[in-house]
C-alpha cells in the first residue's frame, strides 16, 4: 500500500440478529447502531439478508425505518440474494426507500439457486419453481427495471382520474447508478465491471483452478479484473468498489470483551487455513487486535491495497454494547489510521 493510499469512505455491515420470543428488540438495536454510526461519522451501513432465520429478513423495510431516523449515511444491502426476489417488486420497493431517504440507497444484490431450495421452492414458486432463471439475466432484468425501462406499452389515464405508467414508479433517477454486485469469482467481478455496476467483494471468494489458494492475492486480481471492465465499460464513470472484512478492534474493550472476541476468532480461524468445497472458496482471516495491530495487517493485504472504500464487518452473535465498542473504536481510532475522515 502506498503511502498516499488513504481509506476514503468507511461502512459497516451488520446482520441484524433477535430473540425470536423478542424480535422487536433486535430490530431496535439495528436501528440504534445505524444512528451511532451516523452520529460516529460513517458513510454507510449495509444489511445483510437473512431468510428463515432469526436475522434480518426485510432490509428494505429496515433501511426504510432508518432513513427517517438519520440524514446523511448510505443504505445499503449486501446482498439481497435476487432469487428470492420478483425483480419488478423489489425494484419498486428499493425506487420507494431511495425516495424516502432522498437518495441515499445502495442495493446490493446476487444471483444463484437459493439456498436450500428443495426446501423452499413449493412455497417460494409453487407453480414455476423447476423454470425459474437464477442466472444473471435475473439481475439484467432488474437492473433495466430500476433504470426506467419500459416494462409494457400501455401508459396514460384509463377512466375518470386512474392514470398508468409503462415504468416503474417511483422512478428514482441515480439509483441504478447505486446498484452493487456481490462477487466472489474472477468471472463475476468481470461481468459487474461490463454491465456498469459497482462491486462488493467480502470475505469469501472463488480461485480460479490456476490459482495459488492465497485469499489476499485472490481478491486483488478480481478487484483488478472488476476495475478495467468498468473503465472499458463507462471510462469517464468510475466504479465503486467495497471490501468487507470482519474487523475487531479491541483498544476500548473489556477484560471480558476480549475474552468472548477471541474465542470467536479462534473458533472460525480453522476454515482460513485450507479451500472449503468442491469450488476451493477461501475465507479471510478475521483481524482482531489493537487499531495499530489491525492497520498493519491491512497494510499488508493485497485486497485492502487495492480499495478505497470499506464496509467491515460486525461479528454476527455479539452482543449491542459490543458493536457500540467496536464501532467507536473503528471511528475514533482505526479509520483516522487508515487515512480517513469522518463525515459530516
Amino acid at each position: 500500500m502506498s503511502a498516499e493510499h488513504h481509506l476514503q469512505r468507511l461502512g459497516f455491515l451488520t446482520i441484524g440478529l433477535f430473540d425470536p420470543q423478542n424480535p422487536a428488540e433486535g430490530h431496535e438495536s439495528t436501528l440504534e447502531i445505524i444512528e451511532l454510526g451516523e452520529r460516529l461519522g460513517f458513510d454507510s451501513a449495509w444489511l445483510r439478508h437473512r431468510h428463515l432465520q432469526f436475522g434480518i429478513s426485510s432490509p428494505i423495510a429496515v433501511m426504510a425505518a432508518a432513513s427517517q431516523r438519520t440524514s446523511r449515511i448510505e443504505l445499503g444491502t449486501a446482498v439481497t440474494p435476487l432469487g428470492w426476489e420478483n425483480p419488478l417488486r423489489l425494484a419498486e420497493d428499493l425506487a420507494t426507500v431511495d425516495i424516502l431517504s432522498h437518495g441515499r440507497i445502495n442495493p446490493g444484490i446476487s444471483v444463484g439457486t437459493p439456498m436450500d431450495y428443495e426446501t423452499v421452492q413449493h412455497v417460494l414458486y409453487p407453480n414455476t419453481a423447476q423454470v425459474e432463471d437464477f442466472s444473471k439475466a435475473r439481475v439484467e432484468l432488474f437492473n433495466r427495471l430500476v433504470a426506467g425501462e419500459p416494462v409494457r406499452e400501455f401508459s396514460g389515464k384509463r377512466g375518470v382520474v386512474e392514470e398508468f405508467s409503462d415504468r416503474v414508479e417511483p422512478h428514482s433517477p441515480g439509483l441504478r447508478d447505486r446498484l452493487w454486485y456481490g462477487a466472489g469469482s474472477m468471472g463475476s467481478a468481470v461481468w459487474a465491471g461490463e454491465h456498469g455496476m459497482n462491486l462488493l467483494t467480502s470475505s469469501v471468494v472463488f480461485p480460479q483452478d490456476d490459482e495459488t489458494p492465497d485469499f489476499a492475492q485472490v481478491q486483488a486480481r478480481q478487484v483488478q479484473a472488476f476495475r478495467q471492465a468498468a473503465t472499458e465499460h463507462a471510462p469517464d464513470s468510475p466504479a465503486r468498489i467495497s471490501q468487507g472484512l470482519v474487523v475487531i478492534p479491541t483498544d476500548s474493550a473489556t477484560t471480558a470483551q476480549k475474552a468472548k472476541y477471541h474465542a470467536y476468532v479462534d473458533e472460525r480461524t480453522p476454515r482460513t487455513e485450507k479451500p472449503q468445497g468442491p469450488r476451493n472458496m477461501l475465507f479471510a482471516k478475521d483481524l482482531i487486535g489493537t487499531s495499530e495491530e489491525i492497520v498493519e495487517e491491512l497494510h499488508a493485504h493485497a485486497g485492502f491495497q487495492e480499495v478505497t472504500e470499506v464496509a467491515f464487518a460486525l461479528p454476527f452473535s455479539f452482543d449491542h454494547d459490543d458493536y457500540v465498542q467496536i464501532l467507536t473504536d473503528i471511528a475514533h481510532r482505526l479509520g483516522p489510521l487508515l487515512g480517513w475522515h469522518p463525515a459530516g
